[in-house]
């Protein structure tokens, strides 16, 4: 008889399954270029090279794909991979999908719900506001972690009502790679039943978005294990960043600013912000001209750090662009920043002065 009865469910069940309604995307980018950098180390040398990491925007390939469930929920995956387009190689700590690799339920009414590595909230709150984000002169030179807000073990929630846009991120060990010391991998697996507090990862987000501005409040919060890279050694030590941010549109032109106060435990100088604003402007349908200007504060101390980048891009079509961009970095105290974030190695001698300039193409796909 139950035979019988789970039988007669499958069959009911079998319109249903047949019309439902799948999609998979390949996609991704190739961005790469020829980049100058000089004052580099205590000698004051100058380097050209092909970078790894970032030129307007990291390299990537990927998969992304969703299936029709009906009354307006689908289920989703994403998995993309990050390269260095000099060398072929895997980045994020050599993954094989180091950017993305997540599986959820996405619903029209109450939003996405995730597994997986992915990105924490605070990536989604700068993502706007932050006008050359990932470029190879931006934010990420003053902190490494904004490019790569992202945690391996995680499940992730993000819900758009109207313009309120909420979302958070809970990781039960934060990064398993050994990669470091670098935000690639910090070796921070976590997932210890002796420890529960060790390696995790918790972020939020509030947000208010329309058509021609948006706003964005958003904290991120990272523990620390045994033998985690950046100092962050013990499951007590926290490293922290509250943001606040937002953007207008104009006619042919978008503004954009925030701050990130920054509480990291593991360092001398604990308390710092980050502070940003740009604007990036169409001067013609194929030419934009885009520039931002940074500003790092350690609190209670000498360590300060200005950054000013510039960049025009020429789009020659929908996927394919051209680029020219320039960075200087004046560090005081005993700050060693490099003006480059596209690949490592460039830094200056304490309370150094750099420029750096890069031209490229990329292409997506």
């Amino acid at each position: 008889m139950k035979i019988a009865t789970y039988a007669a469910a499958l069959l009911a069940a079998a319109p249903v399954l047949a019309t439902a309604q799948s999609s998979v995307t390949m996609y991704g980018v190739v961005d790469t270029g020829v980049e100058f950098v000089n004052n580099v180390g205590a000698a004051g040398n100058s380097v050209v090279r092909m970078n790894t990491l970032t030129g307007t925007v990291p390299s990537r390939w990927g998969m992304r794909g969703s299936e029709d469930l009906g009354n307006g929920l689908k289920s989703i995956f994403v998995l993309e991979g990050g390269f260095a387009p000099d060398s072929g190689t895997a980045n994020q700590g050599g993954r094989l999908f180091g950017r993305q690799a997540l599986v959820g339920l996405q619903s029209s009414k109450y939003g996405q719900l995730s597994f997986g590595r992915q990105y924490t909230m605070l990536f989604w709150a700068v993502l706007d506001p932050d006008i050359l984000g990932p470029n190879a002169f931006g934010s990420g030179s003053l902190d490494s972690y904004i490019p790569n807000t992202r945690a391996d073990n995680s499940v992730a929630y993000k819900g758009s009502f109207g313009g309120l846009q909420v979302g958070a991120t809970y990781s039960f060990g934060r990064d398993v790679a050994n990669a470091g010391p670098s935000p690639a991998g910090t070796n921070c697996a976590g997932e210890n039943p002796a420890d529960k507090s060790q390696c995790r990862e918790w972020s939020a987000m509030v947000g208010w978005d329309t058509k021609t501005w948006g706003v964005y409040a958003a904290y991120d919060s990272q523990r620390g294990g045994p033998g985690a890279f950046g100092g962050l050694t013990s499951s007590s030590l926290r490293d922290d960043r509250a943001s606040l941010s937002g953007y207008v549109l104009l006619d042919r032109t978008k503004i954009g600013a925030g701050v990130i106060r920054r509480e990291n435990q593991a360092s001398a100088t604990p308390l710092s912000e980050l502070y940003y604003i740009g604007v990036a402007h169409d001067l013609t349908p194929a030419f934009t001209l885009s520039g931002q200007v940074y500003y790092l504060n350690y609190q209670n101390s000498d360590n300060k750090s200005m950054l000013y980048a510039v960049r025009g891009m020429y789009n020659f079509s929908k996927r394919t662009a051209v680029y020219a961009t320039a960075g200087y970095i004046n560090n005081d105290g005993n700050l060693t920043l490099s003006v480059s974030g596209a690949q490592a190695g460039a830094n200056t001698k304490p309370g150094g002065q750099q420029f750096g300039a890069m031209v490229g193409v990329k292409h997506v796909f």
